[in-house]
């Protein structure tokens, strides 16, 4: 299976009504996947698809694959992993290791390519430190070059709350060099990278992005080069360019079908897209309510 096929499976179950339903088979699908062919989709995953619907049935299912990939890599990592079924007020993922008696929370990022302007509220670390009660590490997965290259409160909030700032990319680096966890093998210390780092860091320099420390620390742990690091790091570079290109197509065919609407579908759509209908229709049943009481 590739990304692609994870993804019409997604939109197939999406129409689907039994949401529960839906995400278990998907995470059968996803745990019997050979790390050759999960490998490939741990980069794609964290971009959605722009033809995927905001606030959507699909939108709602990519978000809770995500999770299982995630939960996925770290059990190829050697670690007992799993999704949590609520999502209110928790992390997505918990995982505890089988060997060195640590336990950790994780949370999957993905967003859509056309996504600008984030701020610290989309990466939710204030919350990793809330969610991680009585756990030892919190982790957040996000795509590598969705991070704010400079500066950014997120990174003075992981090295307060020691909380480890992980990419996708990173993932797939540590399972394509063999990287599984035994009794000798110990990789807690990739979730405790913030805390290695707060002590070093000068109080005026903590929202720096501190991206480049994390490689370091990685291609120290795989004992690879820069120049090896740095070919993984092209590879993704060229797939989400080419992820970028195929999403670019898709939005100009919606403008070239937009174009060749008569004015009559012009004003349905918009309608349709600023939900108008909808709105009046709340506020009806509001005030019959209100009436009949």
């Amino acid at each position: 299976m590739d990304y692609q096929e994870l993804r019409s499976i997604i939109k197939k179950e999406s129409k689907k009504e039994d949401f529960k339903n839906s995400s278990d088979y998907l995470e059968t699908i996803i745990y019997n996947l050979d790390i050759k062919n999960l490998i490939p989709i741990i980069t794609e995953i964290g971009s959605i698809p722009e033809d995927v619907g905001h606030d959507s049935s699909e939108e709602k299912l990519y978000a809770k694959v995500s999770d299982i990939v995630l939960a996925k890599c770290f059990r190829e990592l050697g670690l007992k992993a799993s999704v949590n079924k609520e999502r209110s007020n928790c992390a997505d993922v918990t995982a505890k290791s089988c060997f060195h008696n640590y336990s950790l929370v994780g949370d999957a990022k993905s967003f859509r390519l056309s996504r600008t302007a984030k701020n610290q509220k989309d990466f939710k670390v204030k919350s990793m430190a809330h969610w991680k009660y009585d756990n030892d590490y919190a982790v957040l997965v996000c795509p590598y070059y969705q991070y704010p290259k400079s500066k950014s409160q997120i990174y003075g909030q992981a090295l307060d709350d020691n909380i480890t700032l992980f990419t996708w990319e990173y993932l797939s680096i540590l399972l394509d060099n063999n990287v599984c966890e035994d009794d000798q093998i110990n990789i807690s210390s990739f979730w405790n990278i913030s805390r290695r780092l707060s002590g070093k860091t000068e109080h005026i320099n903590r929202n720096r992005c501190f991206l480049d420390d994390q490689d370091e620390i990685i291609k120290l742990f795989l004992n690879i080069s820069t120049a090896q690091f740095n070919i993984f790091l092209k590879s993704y570079k060229r797939n989400i360019i080419t992820r970028g290109e195929n999403e670019i197509k898709y939005w100009e065919n919606i403008k070239t079908e937009i174009n060749s609407y008569t004015k009559e579908q012009a004003i349905e759509e918009l309608l349709k897209t600023l939900k108008l209908n909808e709105k009046i229709n709340t506020i009806k049943k509001y005030i019959n309510s209100l009436k009949d009481g």
